[in-house]
């Protein structure tokens, strides 16, 4: 299985940016896909993720609004669009896939609950 995430940048606070992550080696429209990040210093922080069909989604509180998750299980993509940008997102964000399809949400948001990650995409947001 490999996930290639792309999208990051640099983008100043109040803009946009949408994060892109290609699997492959994978049934894509089975698995539960998810967007983490890490800042510099911090843990590995969720913040997104969708169901295999694409009808469940959840956030993390600080991005909901703000953030919109979305898959194309015909392209075998995922993506995030991130708007209205804030210096703290600054991370770098991992995609991952789950290897549950349960809908417990305390287990989605747990990144010990993935079983495999793409390599990371820095999004750097300057104020």
């Amino acid at each position: 299985v490999q996930l290639q995430a792309s999208g990051g940048g640099l983008v100043q606070a109040g803009g946009s940016l949408k994060l892109s992550c290609v699997v492959s080696g994978v049934t894509f429209s089975s698995s539960w896909l998810g967007w983490f990040r890490q800042a510099p210093g911090k843990e590995r922080e969720f913040v997104a993720a969708v169901s295999g069909s694409g009808g469940i989604k959840y956030y993390e509180d600080s991005v909901k609004g703000r953030f919109t998750i979305s898959r194309d299980n015909a392209k075998n993509t995922m993506s995030l669009q991130m708007n209205r940008l804030i210096p703290e997102d600054t991370a770098v964000y991992y995609c991952a896939r789950r290897g549950s399809a349960t809908t417990n949400p305390i287990a989605t948001r747990s990144a010990s609950d993935y079983v495999d990650w793409g390599q990371g995409t820095l999004v750097t947001v300057s104020s």
